[in-house]
């Protein structure tokens, strides 16, 4: 299996991410400036016990070798001194790490959440197209968001509770290792930059296998839903087994992508390691030899000085490889994030016209389209649908039926040609405003988590329970809810499918729109709901614009107008009646349709009874 591919969007590096993080970290400038006041108290903290050992090594020295003899006396002076500060050091210290710890989750926590509304915001603002195309599939969106924002979250807190207390304590250290001798504050600064150049190096030649890495994670989570949306396919069919295999293949491929990278990882980590030690080498040797030779100030107390400082100040250098792992994961996941929220060419188009009223007559001229992933669904279509009438599409599976109803909702744009309502073209139409007065019923409709009520008044959120029930009666669905424990309150997904579709048309009808698009709204119900929902369609078609797909032939032979469509073009027009005499297309569908139907069959049968 070859190596998953790389995320979309544009490449960025640490100072991009941080300037794409500050807009969200700004509006919590209090906690920013709470947080860097504590980091630099708590870095004044960490070198407390450098300083003292210095001083308790010197001041215990010099008393053991006192003209005067050891004194106990001065000795206890010295160690309750020394327990003191240690110990009120510790306090403070705790209370320092404490309150830089809540705040800088309490901004983690308040980032995370501003980032998730964003997103949520910015996706909901984009046409359907962009769901569409490669690459955006439910579960890799998911996982690109989930991982951005997870992953961005923990850049904030790494930042304000890993990287800055540690970087300002490493500082702090090497300034009074340059305060006390200049050559070793040098040789400490000098082993800095090795370091950092091999962690540059390490990060660079991972970069390849974290973007591998990343793909892989959008794949596994892509497949993992395909396989929950399918189960009852999967089961029909006895296919648990190529499943299983399927996501076993995609599982060894990420497995040895992350064990490659944390190889990789280790040897960079022990080579690192190894610098680290030369480095506190070093500073020993010097020391001591400053100390022999009587250089000014160099006492024994400042052997351990300087080494507990350099401790201070190669403390991010130990840190720094599993921070720089967490901000590189953090640039690729921020890719493909930002990829999101800077998508402007993704984001639905809208026009300014919303006239009082909406009459629904549409005019399609010369139309192609084709769908983001290239499949071409029409050519050249030309058609009047007319306000206050039934316009039927008929054709066979693939036709490019349901895309016109979708490039009428402007949830598409055409390629070329143009479409206009009312004469105005549907590009200049308020696209929230257009669609406030369409109804769309489809053959399968998305029921929310929610009850029976809350989903019905999706149509219109300012409807009362009494519309509610209007509705419910006239989906013929109120029987049926009022036999259920909970009525109304009952959760929706509970539904059997026919009911669930009841609820849809349920919405349908608590709206009330002008115009109403229905595409196989019956598809799911048994005959008799079939009858009942028909009747009721019947009834709110009067004085509305209305287009129906729908194999049904009772409900086509209705329309005032069809249009019969093949690979994407319209091949016949007129009352069905008429194109029915034409012969063709439409008379193959209905004479087939009936023959499915048996209605020779039962026509003797009725005679019969």
């Amino acid at each position: 299996m070859e190596p998953f591919g790389t995320p979309e969007g544009a490449k960025m590096n640490i100072w991009g991410l941080l300037k794409n993080i500050l807009p969200y970290v700004m509006p919590y400038r209090g906690l920013v400036a709470v947080t860097l006041v504590l980091t630099l108290v708590g870095s004044l903290m960490a070198q407390v016990n450098a300083v003292v050992l210095d001083r308790a090594v010197d001041s215990i020295n010099a008393l053991i070798q006192a003209p005067d003899g050891f004194s106990w006396g001065a000795a206890v002076r010295i160690l309750t001194v020394i327990s003191i500060i240690l110990l009120g050091k510790e306090v403070v210290g705790a209370l320092v790490t404490f309150f830089q710890r809540y705040y800088g989750e309490r901004m983690r926590i308040l980032v995370s959440r501003d980032l998730s509304l964003r997103v949520v915001e910015r996706i909901l603002s984009f046409r359907m197209a962009f769901f569409s195309s490669e690459g955006n599939e439910t579960g890799r969106l998911q996982s690109r968001i989930d991982r951005g924002i997870m992953s961005l979250s923990n850049t904030v807190n790494n930042f304000f509770i890993e990287i800055l207390p540690l970087f300002t304590s490493a500082v702090l250290a090497l300034v009074l290792m340059f305060a006390a001798n200049f050559y070793v504050g040098l040789v400490a600064l000098c082993i800095i930059p090795i370091y950092f150049y091999v962690t540059y190096i390490q990060a660079s030649r991972m970069k390849g296998g974290r973007r591998s890495i990343f793909g892989g994670h959008q794949a596994v989570s892509q497949g993992i839903l395909n396989i929950i949306e399918s189960m009852n396919v999967i089961k029909s069919f006895n296919r648990e087994r190529i499943e299983a295999d399927r996501q076993a293949g995609l599982q060894r491929t990420m497995t040895d992508l992350q064990l490659g990278l944390r190889k990789q990882s280790y040897m960079f980590n022990g080579l690192k390691s190894f610098l680290e030690q030369i480095g506190t080498v070093l500073i020993i040797i010097l020391t001591a030899y400053l100390v022999l030779t009587g250089y000014p100030g160099m006492t024994i107390g400042k052997i351990m000085y300087h080494v507990m400082l350099f401790a201070n100040v190669s403390a991010p250098i130990r840190q720094l490889h599993r921070i720089y792992d967490d901000m590189n994961d953090a640039l690729i996941y921020a890719e493909g994030f930002f990829g999101i929220l800077k998508a402007d060419e993704e984001v639905e188009p809208t026009g300014s016209h919303h006239p009082d009223e909406v009459k629904g007559d549409f005019e399609l001229s010369h139309v192609d389209f084709t769908y983001p992933g290239g499949t071409k669904a029409l050519t050249e279509v030309s058609m009047r649908i007319e306000s206050g009438k039934i316009t039927a599409f008929v054709g066979l599976s693939g036709a490019g039926k349901t895309t016109i109803v979708n490039l009428l909702d402007k949830f598409f744009n055409p390629d070329s040609g143009s479409i206009s309502l009312d004469g105005v073209e549907l590009s200049q139409w308020d696209t929230r405003w257009l669609r406030e007065h369409i109804g769309l019923v489809l053959q399968k409709n998305h029921i929310f988590d929610g009850t029976i009520e809350e989903n019905i008044r999706y149509g219109n959120p300012d409807a009362t329970h009494d519309d509610v029930v209007w509705a419910a009666r006239q989906a013929f669905l109120y029987d049926q809810v009022a036999d259920l424990p909970d009525g109304f309150n009952t959760s929706a997904l509970q539904l059997s499918g026919g009911q669930q579709q009841r609820v849809a048309i349920a919405r349908m009808f608590i709206k009330n729109p002008p115009i109403i698009f229905l595409d196989e709204p019956t598809a799911s119900l048994d005959a008799i709901a079939t009858e009942q929902i028909k009747a009721s369609i019947d009834a709110i078609k009067q004085g509305r614009t209305v287009i129906i797909i729908s194999h049904n032939i009772g409900q086509i032979i209705d329309a005032d107008q069809i249009y019969v469509l093949e690979h994407g073009r319209v091949v016949q027009q007129g009352k069905p009646e008429e194109v029915y005499r034409q012969g063709g297309l439409y008379k193959d569908i209905f004479d087939a349709s009936a023959r499915s139907m048996n209605v020779d069959k039962i026509a003797d049968t009725m005679a019969g009874t």
